[in-house]
């Protein structure tokens, strides 16, 4: 279910709601109008790869204690 931000072009009111597929068209919270504008906006979206934390200087474990011994290289 998306989340839209409208503007009422009745009363100025900016909102934001979520809209089902199935429901009504949605009306304005403060004057209960239903002459809207959608308005354009960002989205965020979170990717794995920038989530996951930086590679580790040494390209391995970054344990300091194991070098000259680490499986994956100094």
């Amino acid at each position: 279910m998306p989340i839209y931000e409208y503007l009422c072009r009745g009363c100025g009111e900016e909102f934001e709601t979520l809209v089902r597929a199935s429901a009504p068209a949605p009306e304005c919270p403060a004057c209960h109008g239903q002459d809207l504008t959608k308005k354009l906006s960002a989205f965020a979206a979170i990717s794995v790869a920038s989530a996951a934390p930086p590679a580790p200087p040494c390209g391995g474990c970054a344990n300091p204690g194991t070098h000259g011994g680490c499986p994956y290289g100094d």
